[in-house]
């Protein structure tokens, strides 16, 4: 049964950020009239007491939970500690808290990050655990992995519908900017518009470009997690992607050419690639009857409106 009626009571944890305000769009869409949201400041996902405490009080019958703490390959580098008991902690107790209150309908969004650096691909769930996780990035990963184990572990004991979408590489409005901290296309379109505005020569871009990557547009993944919210019996995880990769160097020269930087594009190879290759098999979302509708073309130029608005207004994610 749906949860996603008019009536329903859906809390949307970490809806002030891309993925989050992106749910809340699509919820709008559907007409669902009660969605809770917190900001961090009203409840720290961190701290048991106040989670299970938030929960008790509201009992919404519905979670889609996508509070993270993400960032790029230099910020999963440099804290690796924070990226790991962050997102640990929240799994931990919302997951904990929504049994306790009796939530129906528990959607955790994951990251393809938990499969191994060297999995088939492009990449079947069943990979999970089949080998090491790439280094830049393991402590996310094994949060985001505990994190799937606690919904489908809760969903054989308990018999709880606590399930997982696990979304490729992300992009689109709300998006964080953070010169050093952010994935790569939001990071590309800052660095290009900025180097278009001061008529800089060239812009250097980490690593050889050679590693291939799948973006999918953060509307996309939205309406992906809903149309999940919609099934009677869905998997325990799924991927959520497009099914198609690109090499960073291509991404690069698409997203420069969108912006309007005509400059030379340098490669420093002395900085990390990351995982070599990583595409999703969407095969089993697809059976489920959905397919992406934005096309990274149109996503890309979608996101780069969206930038130069943010700008405008001053309202610019850079954390």
């Amino acid at each position: 049964m749906t949860c996603l009626n008019p009536d329903s009571k859906i809390y949307v944890a970490g809806h002030g950020g891309m993925v989050g305000s992106a749910v809340l769009r699509a919820l709008e869409t559907r007409g669902v009239r009660h969605v809770l949201t917190r900001t961090r400041s009203e409840l720290d996902l961190t701290d048991q007491h106040a989670t299970r405490q938030f929960f008790l009080r509201e009992r919404p019958q519905c979670v889609v939970f996508a509070a993270a703490r993400v960032g790029g390959i230099l910020a999963n580098s440099t804290y690796p500690a924070e990226f790991i008991y962050q997102n640990l902690a929240m799994a931990t107790n919302a997951v904990q808290s929504a049994y306790e209150s009796d939530c129906q309908r528990f959607l955790y969004l994951g990251s393809t990050c938990i499969y191994p650096r060297e999995a088939p691909q492009p990449i079947v769930e069943d990979c999970l655990l089949s080998g090491p996780l790439e280094p830049t990035n393991e402590a996310y990963a094994l949060a985001k992995i505990a994190g799937l184990k606690l919904c489908q572990f809760y969903r054989q004991q308990y018999g709880v519908l606590f399930h997982s979408a696990m979304p490729t590489n992300l992009y689109g409005p709300g998006d964080n900017y953070h010169p050093d901290n952010s994935h790569v296309l939001p990071a590309l379109i800052r660095r290009f518009h900025e180097a278009k505005l001061s008529s800089q020569e060239s812009v250097t871009i980490w690593g050889t470009g050679k590693p291939r990557r799948e973006f999918l547009h953060v509307d996309d993944l939205a309406h992906a997690a809903l149309h999940l919210l919609d099934l009677e019996n869905p998997p325990d995880w799924i991927n959520v992607g497009t099914g198609q990769d690109i090499s960073i160097r291509e991404a690069a020269q698409q997203v420069a050419e969108i912006v309007g930087f005509s400059g030379q594009l340098i490669y420093d190879d002395s900085k990390p690639d990351g995982t070599p290759i990583k595409c999703t098999d969407i095969s089993l979302l697809r059976r489920t009857g959905w397919e992406p509708q934005i096309g990274l073309d149109e996503g890309i130029r979608r996101t780069y409106q969206d930038f130069l608005s943010e700008v405008a207004a001053e309202t610019l994610r850079s954390q």
